[in-house]
């Protein structure tokens, strides 16, 4: 009996099943070449809804989450003893995405509330997480950090956040584009696509996608990681060279 009950009180916390989404992406690899200065990357999605399921009175809301591969940031902050600038305190955040585009059709305040953003990761403010000082139990200074750390990185063009980054093509066909800078990290990424109806969740997917060298990029790369020692004495064997044929045209008579 209880756990029937427990049953039917996790069924009722949670909206009826009859969303599928269906969602492709442009490409699944980023290749870095030696004149890379960016690419975009193109998500393409589809509600599809249960014959049998009851019709919905509203529209979709839709958040699109491009994110890179997560690291450790240690935030410092200057500050001014007597003549010089010093680094005197710090923060370290571990688990950070290096990448992070948020693209919505409508702002993210009016499309869910946020305890409700907060539970999926919808928006920027919710991939970085408080981290205060282990020595402190009480550390009034970390949203000063964590707030200096989105801001850098929206500054660098690795954070962004658009509410108009989503686009219906129909009431249920929408296509969002996100923007890879030529800056980001090599590594696995993945586009994390919600659907919302009335500020719930009622469908997701996840789409990996890899950022990596390719060309004579990919070939160095590979050559430094699995020959190292050849690599390692080829690299110093150019720098003698160059720098014979330096002394070469160079040398005054």
């Amino acid at each position: 009996m209880r756990a029937a009950l427990a049953l039917l009180l996790a069924l009722a916390a949670f909206p009826c099943a009859g969303e599928t989404l269906v969602t492709s992406l442009s490409t699944d690899r980023i290749a870095i070449t030696s004149n890379f200065n960016g690419a975009s990357l193109v998500v393409f999605g589809v509600v599809e809804r249960e014959a049998s399921a009851s019709p919905r009175s509203g529209g979709y809301d839709v958040v699109v989450t491009v994110r890179g591969p997560r690291g450790a940031v240690t935030v410092r902050e200057k500050k001014r003893l007597g003549p010089f600038w010093l680094n005197l305190d710090s923060r370290q955040y571990i688990a950070i995405p290096a990448f992070l585009s948020v693209a919505a059709n409508r702002p993210l305040d009016e499309i869910a509330s946020q305890d409700m953003r907060r539970e999926f990761l919808l928006g920027v403010d919710t991939q970085v997480s408080a981290q205060g000082d282990r020595k402190r139990t009480l550390d009034p200074d970390e949203p000063a950090f964590r707030a200096a750390l989105i801001r850098i990185r929206k500054a660098q063009g690795l954070f962004t956040e658009r509410s108009d980054g989503v686009r219906f093509l129909t009431p249920t066909v929408f296509r969002a584009t996100a923007r890879i800078p030529g800056t980001v990290p090599l590594g696995a990424y993945a586009v994390d696509v919600a659907v919302l109806l009335d500020g719930v969740q009622v469908a997701k997917s996840r789409t990996p996608f890899q950022v990596l060298k390719s060309g004579a990029e990919e070939d160095i790369a590979e050559a430094a990681r699995d020959r190292s020692l050849i690599y390692g004495l080829g690299v110093v064997a150019l720098a003698l060279l160059f720098g014979w044929l330096a002394t070469l045209i160079f040398r005054r008579d």
